[in-house]
């Protein structure tokens, strides 16, 4: 969530940033004005409140001499009534802003390139070597590792069986990506609720602008989270933080929900855009002016991942209209899929600066000055596990339709050098 100041120190500044995301600048005007009307009621309730103690000291001088205070009584009950009647719409006005303002996206960072669409993203790397095949290479969804029917049977479509060895290999990637976050890259591991409430939704900047993107328990009053970023990030929320815990990073496996509302027609066959899929997230609580240097450290965490796999993938910085709403500068990771002919996202690199932070009040108290600040916040995919393992099945196939295990999953796979066709 933005500050107000913001919007009263520099709206032309605001009104720039929002402008680069394709955003009409109107609203930094509408709450600039409500805003001067708000701080002018307060003045006048101030004013208002003077008043009534001065009324008050006159009315007891008053009683004191034993002469008629009515007339003083009465002019201070009215001025009783007008304090009533402006603290209402000074509540009103406030209600107003604060739903006008929670709407509003993060501000790009000056690092973040404009543009308007993803065409527009510009890249920074591309490593490793697309692989050449010497035959015809197949879809991962051709490939006999995933059970796409059966599951549309039974829960419809974008849903997946995965099975035998596509289900050791999807277990498999998800205890070689914590492991490597864990051991390597420091980061504490959790285990995060599938079910979360409005508040940590809220906290993150999915609710209340994406609520159509989730699936609710209407019963329960609980949402399933569409992101390990939102039990993560909020694990602090309404907390003040020591300064020597920052930077921290911690990481956790879950299931993500989805509903993929607006994504009609968009990758619909195999992995690459499901309801229900699994991720290991990342999630790191930076003081503020070490942010954007935690950010390349998150991003190199995750390319790590691709690097250890040998899988061929490129990094692209986003550009102002498809960087995300809690983002200020964002990072996206896309791995070399065959069937594509094309690079595909499998994780997304985040500085979200204050902003979840000002929604889920995460702060922390420097040691020096005893002065509480709002941290920073960053989240990264490391990685989506379902695209991971798409991009392994296709990268390593062979022409007789068996897999070639990495090296480095083969502990995690009982040994399994390569996954035979069936």
């Amino acid at each position: 969530m933005l500050d107000i100041k913001l919007f009263r120190a520099n709206p032309e500044m605001v009104k720039a940033k929002l402008s680069a995301r394709n955003l009409d600048t109107e609203v930094v005007d509408v709450l600039l004005d409500l805003d001067k009307k708000r701080r002018s009621l307060l003045v006048e309730v101030e004013d208002l409140k003077a008043l009534r103690n001065k009324r008050s000291e006159e009315i007891a001088v008053l009683k004191r001499k034993r002469e008629d205070a009515t007339d003083v009584i009465n002019e201070m009950k009215k001025v009783s009534d007008d304090i009533t009647a402006r603290d209402i719409e000074v509540k009103q006005i406030s209600e107003e802003i604060n739903e006008k303002i929670i709407r509003i996206p993060n501000l790009i960072s000056d690092e973040t390139p404009y543009g308007e669409t993803e065409d527009e993203n510009i890249e920074v790397r591309r490593i490793g070597q697309v692989r050449e095949f010497d035959f015809e290479p197949k879809a991962h969804w051709e490939l006999d590792i995933a059970d796409f029917e059966r599951a549309a049977k039974i829960s419809g479509s974008r849903f997946v069986f995965y099975k035998k060895a596509g289900a050791l290999l999807e277990r498999a990637l998800i205890n070689f990506m914590l492991d490597i976050h864990v051991t390597e890259h420091g980061y504490e591991e959790y285990m995060v609720p599938q079910l979360v409430n409005r508040t940590a939704l809220f906290g993150t900047g999915q609710f209340p602008k994406f609520v159509e993107d989730v699936y609710t328990v209407e019963s329960e009053g609980l949402t399933l989270i569409p992101t390990a970023e939102v039990p993560l990030t909020n694990y602090y929320n309404d907390e003040i933080l020591s300064e020597d815990m920052l930077p921290k990073g911690v990481t956790a496996f879950s299931i993500c929900f989805r509903s993929e509302a607006g994504s009609a027609g968009r990758d619909t066959r195999g992995l690459i855009r499901l309801h229900q899929f699994n991720k290991v997230e990342m999630v790191r609580f930076s003081k503020p002016e070490n942010s954007y240097e935690q950010l390349e450290i998150m991003t190199g965490h995750a390319e790590s991942i691709l690097k250890k796999l040998n899988l061929p993938y490129r990094v692209i910085t986003l550009c102002s209209g498809d960087t995300g709403f809690s983002s200020a500068k964002t990072y996206d990771i896309e791995v070399w899929l065959p069937s594509y002919n094309a690079y595909k996202e499998i994780s997304s690199c985040s500085n979200c600066t204050d902003f979840q932070a000002r929604r889920a009040n995460m702060r922390f108290k420097r040691e020096d000055t005893g002065k509480v600040e709002f941290i920073h916040t960053l989240n990264g995919s490391g990685l989506a596990v379902g695209r991971c393992l798409a991009a392994i099945i296709e990268n390593y196939q062979n022409e007789d339709g068996s897999i070639t295990v990495p090296e480095v999953l083969r502990p995690y796979m009982r040994g399994l050098e390569r996954i035979e066709r069936d």
